[in-house]
């Protein structure tokens, strides 16, 4: 049996493959369940980001977004403990994401060596948020956003926009310039915060399409692989139903 503990104010339905559909929140009572398929698989999960006007920041701090923005750790359902925060926002004129890994004795390692993945974030969005969509459609994005790797001492952070692997339609690759990126080495890691204005995607109309589907990956060659839901038990790198759901809430 599995136990659901106490979670924030986020909600999870149960996936057809179980039984009955629920709700998690931080009054809810704890949920037994039979662990058939990984535990976070069950559930369909929602997270809101907030809207803030005043991102991204002229100067200092690119994003510095409030705790108010953080993702729930859902590791504990798979008895794993999160080594990175990640926190969401958006406004009308795009998305961002911020990054905070901690746990590490070393630097972040970079684009030294060819067949070695290097860390950092990879992130998929989905600006119709398509549940039922198992390829990648026009609307399906794919960003790598590294803390180093990129200048001539590799010491500045990269932003790689990529192709969904096994797409049903393809579009031309956006600007990688138009990305805002920061990042800094801290003693312990690494932040990180991006800006992805909405040129850079395919359908990002808050006012009419206020989902989007999201998922991202933080790989740490020291502390392992860090997902928002599924793990790579699935094939989340190319099938967007994998991936969850985000508010764009004002």
């Amino acid at each position: 049996m599995l136990v659901v503990k106490k979670m924030s104010s986020y909600w999870g339905v149960i996936h057809p493959w179980g039984v009955t559909y629920g709700v998690i929140s931080h009054r809810s009572e704890t949920l037994l369940l039979n662990q058939i398929v990984p535990p976070r698989f069950l559930f369909r999960w929602s997270f809101p980001a907030r809207n803030l006007k005043k991102i991204p920041k002229s100067s200092g701090r690119l994003l510095d977004l409030p705790e108010e923005c953080l993702l729930p750790s859902l590791g504990e359902l798979d008895q794993q403990r999160d080594f990175a925060k990640v926190k969401l926002a958006w406004n009308d004129d795009g998305f961002g994401v911020s990054v905070e890994v901690s746990g590490r004795s070393h630097r972040p390692q970079g684009l030294a060596k060819e067949n070695d993945r290097p860390d950092g974030v990879w992130l998929w969005v989905n600006t119709r948020n398509t549940q039922t969509v198992h390829r990648a459609t026009r609307f399906c994005h794919h960003f790598i956003l590294l803390p180093i790797g990129g200048g001539p001492k590799q010491a500045n952070p990269v932003v790689r926009p990529a192709l969904v692997a096994r797409a049903r339609e393809e579009n031309p690759l956006p600007d990688a310039e138009l990305v805002q990126i920061q990042s800094e080495v801290t003693r312990t890691g690494y932040w990180l915060d991006a800006w992805f204005p909405k040129e850079v995607f395919v359908g990002f109309e808050p006012e009419t399409h206020g989902q989007i589907g999201f998922h991202y990956l933080i790989h740490d060659s020291e502390l392992g692989d860090q997902t928002l839901a599924v793990g790579a038990e699935f094939p989340y790198e190319s099938d967007p139903s994998l991936w969850q759901t985000v508010e764009l809430s004002r």
